[in-house]
């Protein structure tokens, strides 16, 4: 197998997984994501990389901004979390624009906790539907 066929063969395994993942798991994934980009950008900014910095951190914003989207008003807590998303987008943008590093330390510290959280509903879901 060529290695252009073993990407489309990775990248369609990575489509399907994500076609047939259940909503909670979707969450996750997004989370996963998240935490990554925010990881690299901050990587990239300690090693002066503005342009991955920016790339990563311009991602970030984006799955901030569809999991915002993706809350509904009959929650109780989507209030809430749809103030925390607007918070780290404001912040990622500061973090991005000022090349500051901290800023994007100080959302991974928010996020992961967050994603904990995620993985433990995701997980309770699952076993409740059995």
């Amino acid at each position: 197998m060529s290695a252009s066929a073993a990407l489309r063969a990775q990248q369609r395994y990575r489509e399907d997984a994500i076609l047939s993942a259940p909503p909670e798991r979707l969450v996750t994934m997004l989370y996963d994501r998240l935490l990554l980009d925010i990881e690299r950008g901050e990587s990239a900014q300690r090693a002066g990389q503005w342009a991955e910095a920016n790339a990563q951190l311009q991602h970030a914003q984006a799955i901030v901004s569809e999991l915002s989207s993706s809350l509904t008003d009959d929650w109780n807590g989507s209030a809430g979390l749809r103030s925390l998303y607007v918070f780290l987008t404001q912040t990622l943008i500061g973090a991005n624009i000022g090349r500051d590093p901290e800023r994007t330390r100080a959302c991974r510290d928010i996020v992961a906790p967050l994603r904990d959280a995620w993985y433990g509903a995701a997980h309770a879901v699952a076993e409740a539907r059995g």
